[in-house]
């Protein structure tokens, strides 16, 4: 593949990757079965402080970004555009998406939320322009510590959703099923669509070097 092709592969996974993050948090808020630990926490700020949703998120992140430091994880192109995209792309999925109250309907909007978002990180991490807070925090935690990738996510959203129970919360089944699910699955997809980095040239010299 080209450089240029390599380069629009990247950019196309980044935003498909992330409309699609944002989607598929629309259907498991429309599902009603728990809401992710991260909005979970979220959640639990906005009852005690009573600030704007989005705001809390915001801040959030920007606190996320913060324990960067220690790990060594720089910000990219894929953060910036994690922070400026994902909201509206909840909000087209929350548009598209009438609130049911069938169980099984809600039970297949979960499943599908689920696989949905383990996609789409696999696509927006693998495009290589830089995780999103949340997910750069579980990527640089990995590559310092050598931790699986299922471990690493699974502990943070574990820790996260204890914190904002305790906070007041809504907890559900599919919170915890998130919690426990998307850590082994990010697993799989972010190996599968992650775009190889472009082969370094070896040197006629080095070829010809003898064995």
């Amino acid at each position: 593949m080209t450089p240029a092709l390599t380069l629009t592969r990247r950019i196309a996974q980044l935003l498909v990757g992330l409309f699609f993050y944002g989607f598929a948090i629309a259907m498991m808020i429309r599902a009603g079965l728990g809401i992710a630990p991260w909005d979970v926490l979220s959640q639990g700020v906005v009852l005690h402080t009573g600030i704007n949703y989005a705001v809390v998120t915001n801040v959030i992140g920007a606190l996320v970004l913060l324990l960067w430091i220690p790990i060594r994880q720089k910000p990219g192109i894929g953060t910036v555009a994690n922070v400026l995209l994902i909201g509206p792309s909840i909000e087209v999925g929350l548009w598209m998406m009438p609130a049911t109250d069938d169980l099984i309907a809600r039970i297949l909007l979960l499943a599908g939320g689920l696989i949905l978002l383990a996609v789409a990180t696999g696509l927006y991490i693998g495009a290589r322009f830089g995780p999103g807070p949340r997910d750069g925090l579980m990527t640089g935690i990995h590559h310092r510590t050598g931790w699986p990738i299922w471990a690493v996510r699974t502990s943070i959203e574990v820790t996260v959703l204890a914190i904002g129970w305790l906070l007041g919360g809504n907890v559900g089944l599919g919170t915890l099923a998130f919690a426990l699910l998307i850590g082994p699955m990010v697993n799989v997809t972010l190996p599968l669509l992650r775009v190889p980095e472009p082969k370094r040239a070896v040197p006629v010299e080095a070829e010809r070097a003898p064995a």
